[in-house]
This record gives structure tokens, C-alpha cells and sequence, in this order.
């Protein structure tokens, strides 16, 4: 081993601990790696930021806004609000629903397609009285499977072609990825239709919103003001006019906490109160007690028309400008003129104040403001309602525009006219030019950590193949493997990759993987097409955690799953994928 490979094995290990560890986010890890690759001279300094010039982040940033522009036009849900009354049983629901998904995912972003869908399915289970979490996550896995299906359903398809075009002169085509694509698809959703049932059945269900959610761990903020019935009386009197269904959870007086009180700790007035419990619970103990809900700010509104104020239920969405923020920080209130009324998370039960919760992808939360103005805040938010009103995130006035564009943009690459780079590129310059997303919408809706993350980590990437560390690696492998029939290295390379992509970015997944494999089938003797398929399969199939893709994560709190729920539907739906993919592979991609 050189003293280069020894570098770029140790870089790639630090980017692997640090993405595992999480404490970082993906995009500073790769921004990092990259500089010290060019510090130790492993990445020339001319060739630092050639990855930002790639066609993977000019497809990759493309793609969004397309995604994004299909989402806001709202063709979808209103296409499905009409079929939606004729869904009558759970089965049925999850076809349609998981179908719908799949077929979009393989055109726009996965994420996109969960997001655009998610409202649609609560306004299902709302009329058939189905619990959400019979399909949420059946819903999340088929965005997974359908981005499989073409070159631009996911960015490891993306990924793996540059790859290809790298290796051996000719990139994969749009619909490459489709043979193998499409039968992996059809397996899982036929899986999910029954596999379903595997999640746990305990969890409350129902026709409102709020037992959909299973939101037993909604936490809102209440004062005791003069007027209210409980001053001077004791935590567990509260709890009784509440039925024992809302619990005290923290009270916070003259800016001093005290987390779980017992349950004869006295109320006193200007006490703010952090209540737990079911949303109708809530209201109705704030009610009897006397309380009045804390917020930060009087919406301006309010004295003169009450009716023009009114709450809604919302996912943070994976881009959201709240993640990682606390309504104080952002200045929820003073920049958009709403205030935050209560969060859920699934599994935990807060005892901060409500503006200083630091907000998570897929947390449910609900703001009060005006009414009117409610599906623009959403927006500029990135977050998803829940609340079947008539809030519409797009407009129909030029619904069929962004589908048609979509629709031009995949003929003129599947027939070659234009490279995959040109034709999405000029795909998202048209949306902007006719007004389906304005400029500013088009910056936001592209995911820059993404965006950073590939530009910086491909240098390092190559760094790995240049100073001859993917051959290396191969070597140990196809000894280990040697043994192995042709199945049997293919299926280790998938299992690798799926292994591996819930603890690193699926991205990052195939930058490290891919060259290795390719190294490794050339080693063994066979072609790298059926290698390199192998890994973007892997890479984007990852069903075992909440926390290796965006849309696993945002389907956790609004469908009342845990950590653990993901194994019982996604371990048998992995050991599928591998089944039907890899003879797939071989029979499409031979390897001789």
C-alpha cells in the first residue's frame, strides 16, 4: 500500500466516522474532506472544485426544480381527491397510493413525490376512516423503489452513470435503469399491498387528523392568568379536571423550570404550564381550567376579525427553513407572521418552552395566523398541511405546464437529441421564463447541502481511483470472493451498498462504491454494467432505518412509527429487492 492510498483510505474513513457520528452536517464533512484531500496532496489544487462543474450537480440542481414545479402545480392531488371516495378499503388505498409514488418518483425527486402526496393521503384516510399508518410508510418505501426506475429518479442513478461514462466512454441511458427498475418496482408495491400488515396494528387510527396522527404527544404552552379556576390548586387537580388525559408535563415559573412536578406542587398565577396530551384533550382542559394558551404574539388581526385567524396542522418538510431552528431563533412571528401553537414528535414528550424546541424534519406542528395567508406561509416555510381545508400549495392555472415540460424534457433525452445536463437544465430555465416557479422559489427549492456535498466530494472520489486505492480495494474483495459464484459477488456488492447508505448519504454511498465495483467485476473477469447497477440499486433501497433517507424521516412522526417499525416492513422488503434485482441484472446486464 502507498503512502497515497494510506491518505485517501484514512480521508475516507475520517468522511465515514464523522457522517456516522452525525454531528456535522453531510455537506461540511465533504467540504472538509476535500480540503484536507488537497492539503495532503492527493487532489490537485486545480482540480478542487472541478466537481462543482459536473453534469451530476447540473442535473442533480435541475431535477429539483422540475420536482418542485410538478409539486406546486397540484395536478396530482386534485386528480386523486376525485378518485379518492372510490378507494373504499385499506388494501386498495395502499396500491393506489404507493403506485401513484413509484410512477412519479421516477421522474422527480423522490422526496418530492412523498411530499406533493402526503396531504393527499390524509384527506383519504380521513373519508375511510383508515388509519395513515397502514400507508405512510409503504408510501415513503415506494418513492425509494420508483426512483430506481430512470437515470434521474435519484441521484445515485445519476451518480453511477458518470461513472459508467468514465470507465467506459458511454454513460447509462434515461431508461437503462428502466428493465430492472420497473421489475424491483412492481415486486414491491405487489409486497406492500400485503406487507403492510406487518406494521404494528396497536396504533390508534381514525377518521380525524388528530387520532391519524396518533398525537398523544402534542405539547402546547398554557399561563394560569387571575381568572383561572386552578390558581392555588395542586398539578393533580389540574390532571382530574382533565379526565387524566392531559399531563403537566414542566412549569415554568419566573423563568424557572421544574420538569415533571409532583403532583401536589401548587399552581400559582402567571405559572406557564407545558401541557401534554391528545389535541381535544387540551382544548377542553385549557377551557375548564381557566388557561389561556401562550403566545408569543397577538396576531394584529384578532380583535378585528377573529375569523379570519385560524390554526393548521403541518409537516417540516426535509428542506424547511425551520429545521434545525426554534421558532425564537428564526423569528417565526416577526418574519412570517405566525405563531407556533404545539409540536408533536413521535416518541417524545417536550419540556422546553414551545419557542425554543429546536424543529426536525417531520415534526408535526400547528401555527396560528391568518387564514388567507396560511397556504403562502406554508410555502415559504417548506412546510406540508395536513388539514383537509381548502389550502392549495399550487395553482390550477397552469397545472398541465410542468408536466408537459417534464414530459418534452424525457423524449428529447431518451431519443438523444439532448444530453440529460442540457435537457433538464433548459427544462428548469422554461418553468422559471413562464412563471411556474418564480426565481426565488427556484433558489430555494434546490437542496444546496446536497449540492456542496457533490461538488466537493467527487474530486475525492476520483482521488480514491487515481492513486490506485479502488484497485487495492478490489483485490481484497474478489480474494474474499473468489469463491463465490457470479450471483454471489453481485449479491455482496448489493448488500454492501445497502448496508452501508443508511449510515452515510446515498450520494456519498456511490461516490465510494461505485469504483470499487467496477474495479472489482474487472477483476473478477466480468463486465462493470451489472456492478455498477448493483450499487445504485443498493444505494437508493435503503428500508431498514428512519434516518438514511429524507422520505423515511418524514413519514416517522406524522404516521406515529418507531425506530423499530422500519425493520418489520423493510428487512423483508431488502432481502426482495436483492431476490428479484439481481437476476434482473444479470438477465439484462450480462456479465460476460
Amino acid at each position: 500500500m502507498t503512502h497515497q492510498q494510506m491518505l485517501s483510505f484514512a480521508i475516507v474513513a475520517g468522511m465515514m466516522a464523522l457522517f456516522v457520528w452525525g454531528r456535522f452536517r453531510y455537506d461540511l464533512v465533504a467540504v472538509l474532506s476535500l480540503l484536507v484531500a488537497v492539503l495532503v496532496g492527493i487532489v490537485p489544487p486545480d482540480k478542487a472544485f472541478s466537481g462543482f462543474s459536473d453534469d451530476i450537480v447540473i442535473i442533480v440542481a435541475s431535477a429539483l426544480l422540475v420536482s418542485a414545479a410538478v409539486a406546486k402545480s397540484g395536478i396530482l392531488e386534485a386528480g386523486l381527491n376525485r378518485v379518492g371516495p372510490y378507494l373504499r378499503t385499506t388494501q386498495i388505498q395502499v396500491v393506489v397510493l404507493v403506485g401513484v409514488v413509484t410512477v412519479l418518483s421516477a421522474f422527480v425527486k423522490n422526496i418530492g413525490a412523498l411530499a406533493m402526496m402526503i396531504p393527499v393521503a390524509f384527506q383519504i384516510a380521513r373519508r375511510t376512516n383508515t388509519p395513515p399508518s397502514s400507508f405512510l410508510m409503504p408510501m415513503a418505501f415506494g418513492s425509494l423503489l420508483g426512483g430506481i426506475v430512470t437515470l434521474v429518479g435519484t441521484s445515485p442513478n445519476i451518480i453511477v452513470s458518470r461513472m459508467r461514462q468514465e470507465l467506459l466512454g458511454q454513460p447509462f441511458g434515461m431508461f437503462d435503469f428502466t428493465p430492472v427498475g420497473i421489475g424491483i418496482a412492481l415486486a414491491g408495491i405487489v409486497f406492500l399491498a400485503f406487507g403492510y400488515r406487518l406494521l404494528p396494528q396497536g396504533r390508534k387510527g381514525a377518521a380525524s387528523l388528530d387520532a391519524a396522527l396518533d398525537i398523544k404527544d402534542y405539547v402546547t404552552e398554557a399561563r394560569v392568568t387571575f381568572e383561572s379556576d386552578v390558581v392555588g390548586q395542586t398539578v393533580a387537580d389540574l390532571h382530574r379536571l382533565g379526565n387524566g388525559e392531559v399531563k403537566v408535563a414542566a412549569i415554568i415559573r419566573r423563568e424557572t423550570r421544574s420538569s415533571s412536578p409532583l403532583p401536589d406542587a401548587l399552581l400559582q398565577e402567571n405559572d406557564v404550564l407545558m401541557l401534554a396530551g391528545e389535541p381535544d384533550a387540551l382544548e377542553s382542559t385549557v377551557a375548564r381550567a381557566g388557561l389561556r394558551l401562550s403566545r408569543e404574539h397577538r396576531l394584529p388581526a384578532i380583535e378585528e376579525a377573529t375569523d379570519e385567524i385560524g390554526v393548521i396542522e403541518a409537516i417540516v418538510g426535509p428542506n424547511s427553513v425551520l429545521s434545525g431552528l426554534s421558532a425564537e431563533r428564526i423569528g417565526l412571528y416577526e418574519r412570517f407572521g405566525v405563531n407556533l401553537i404545539a409540536v408533536s414528535r413521535s416518541g417524545e414528550r417536550f419540556k422546553e418552552r414551545l419557542r425554543t424546541i429546536s424543529l426536525r424534519p417531520g415534526d408535526v406542528i400547528v401555527l396560528q395566523g391568518n387564514f388567507k395567508r396560511l397556504p403562502d406561509t406554508l410555502r415559504d416555510l417548506g412546510c406540508l398541511p395536513l388539514a383537509e381545508r381548502e389550502i392549495r400549495l399550487g395553482s390550477a392555472r397552469r397545472s398541465l405546464l410542468p408536466a408537459a415540460i417534464l414530459a418534452g424534457t424525457m423524449i428529447l433525452v431518451a431519443f438523444n437529441i439532448l444530453p440529460v445536463a442540457i435537457a433538464f437544465f433548459g427544462a428548469g430555465v422554461l418553468l422559471v421564463l413562464f412563471g411556474s416557479l418564480t426565481l426565488r422559489e427556484a433558489y430555494e427549492t434546490i437542496e444546496w447541502p446536497i449540492i456542496v456535498m457533490l461538488g466537493a466530494l467527487i474530486p475525492v472520489s476520483e482521488s480514491i481511483r487515481t492513486t490506485g486505492g479502488t484497485d487495492l480495494i478490489a483485490g481484497w474483495l474478489s480474494s474474499a470472493a473468489s469463491m463465490l459464484p457470479p450471483t454471489g459477488a453481485l449479491v455482496l456488492i448489493m448488500v454492501a451498498a445497502m448496508a452501508v447508505t443508511p449510515f452515510l448519504n446515498n450520494a456519498a454511498t456511490v461516490l465510494v462504491m461505485a469504483p470499487i465495483a467496477a474495479s472489482f467485476a474487472t477483476q473478477l473477469g466480468f463486465r462493470p454494467d451489472a456492478f455498477l447497477m448493483a450499487v445504485a440499486i443498493g444505494a437508493a433501497c435503503d428500508f431498514l432505518t428512519p434516518i438514511g433517507h429524507q422520505c423515511n424521516t418524514l413519514v416517522m412522526g406524522p404516521g406515529g412509527y418507531r425506530f423499530g417499525d422500519y425493520w418489520r416492513l423493510g428487512l423483508p422488503l431488502s432481502i426482495l429487492v436483492v431476490v428479484v434485482g439481481v437476476p434482473l441484472i444479470m438477465l439484462v446486464w450480462p456479465l460476460q
